[in-house]
């Protein structure tokens, strides 16, 4: 936990005073005041990450976490295990609905195993597995808090080698068959909402296997009594592999100032997780996409982040953080392409009174 905490030490909060000169430059941009919405949110809060006004996302990368969970036995999915090392290794290739369009995008896609059941051969993933899949907490705890804490661990780590990589955003996503039983139950912990309020179909399931994944959740959450206020007994107890270490790459990125994107429903989780750990990494925190799952809402909500997209998507995987790398770069753009009403030769007194009135208006 030592090194956790180091790095937890390591975030500091992003620069207000750079934010307030962005958000001065903005309002010199010749346009209605406000009138770019998010992007301006989002091109404000990239200077205060980077204490620049003009910024550039040249390096994107995907990092996608994969690990299999034991809760898989419990009948609370309709895809065999075995679909999380098939999909990591088509990930490498560019096959899956993430990687197909960060190969469109050019983004890079890092491929991570940390706890991958099935035997496979891809010498493209990371092979950082520290066991092979979780146990059923229906019948115990899913893992033991030291290999919590190692998952944590090689998230932190791979936002330092992004870091000396010089990767400019980072985006998170998963594989993982059983990881929105697990990320239900963390949720769960984290906010004491119950299982019915927040548990979705994941994968597609029937009617029938949704009432049983409701009842797997809230009996695994009752027989291991997880910490609410220890995340990292929370994740041990209820959650996996692939969590932990998702939770590690969204403290990791805060502690090396990386701009990081926060896929759908499990990612969101993580990055939840993240900022139970330290409120200030959340400053760092990009969302992307409105996943379709029950309980994406609630956690997205708990971070005070909106969602930029909706397009039904459920998918995972990290498949909104190419689009959002998009809306991202277009942010940029505004920043660093747009006239001011000078360059432009508007005269702009015309807007003096909108601006006092909008003056502590946020975007």
């Amino acid at each position: 936990m030592k090194e956790i905490l180091e790095t937890i030490k390591k975030i500091s909060p992003i620069d207000e005073n750079t934010v307030l000169a962005a958000k001065k430059y903005q309002a010199s941009l010749a346009m209605p005041p406000g009138s770019m919405g998010e992007l301006l949110e989002i091109g404000a809060r990239l200077s205060g990450i980077t204490g620049k006004l003009h910024n550039s996302l040249p390096k994107k990368r995907i990092v996608v976490l994969c690990a299999d969970n034991g809760v898989v036995d419990e009948g609370v999915s309709s895809a065999p295990q075995s679909v999380t090392a098939s999909q990591a290794i088509n990930m490498t290739k560019y096959l899956t609905g993430m990687s197909a369009l960060a190969r469109h995008f050019k983004n890079e896609v890092q491929v991570v195993d940390v706890g991958i059941k099935c035997a496979y051969e891809c010498p493209q993933i990371l092979n950082k597995n520290i066991r092979r899949g979780t146990e059923s907490f229906l019948h115990g705890a899913a893992m033991i808090r030291d290999e919590a804490e190692k998952a944590v661990l090689v998230g932190i780590e791979l936002a330092k080698s992004a870091k000396a990589d010089g990767v400019s955003v980072l985006g998170v996503g998963e594989m993982g068959i059983g990881n929105t039983t697990t990320s239900t139950a963390v949720l769960s912990v984290l906010t004491g909402l119950s299982t019915d309020e927040i548990t979705g179909r994941g994968g597609c399931i029937t009617d029938e296997m949704l009432l049983h994944k409701k009842e797997v959740i809230k009996k695994g959450i009752e027989l291991n009594n997880p910490k609410k206020d220890d995340v990292i007994d929370v994740l041990s107890k209820v959650g996996g592999l692939d969590l932990a270490a998702m939770c590690g790459v969204f403290l990791g990125a805060a502690a090396e100032k990386i701009p990081v994107v926060i896929d759908g429903y499990i990612s969101v989780v993580a990055a939840l997780c993240a900022a139970r750990l330290s409120q200030k990494s959340a400053q760092y925190f990009f969302s992307s996409h409105c996943s379709e799952e029950k309980g994406y809402k609630i956690a997205i909500n708990e971070l005070s982040l909106a969602p930029y997209l909706n397009l039904r998507m459920r998918l995972g995987e990290g498949s909104g953080c190419p689009l959002a790398f998009e809306i991202m770069d277009a942010a940029c753009v505004i920043m660093n392409e747009m006239a001011t009403f000078e360059q432009a030769k508007i005269n702009d007194d015309y807007l003096e009174e909108v601006r006092r009135e909008q003056q502590n208006v946020p975007f």
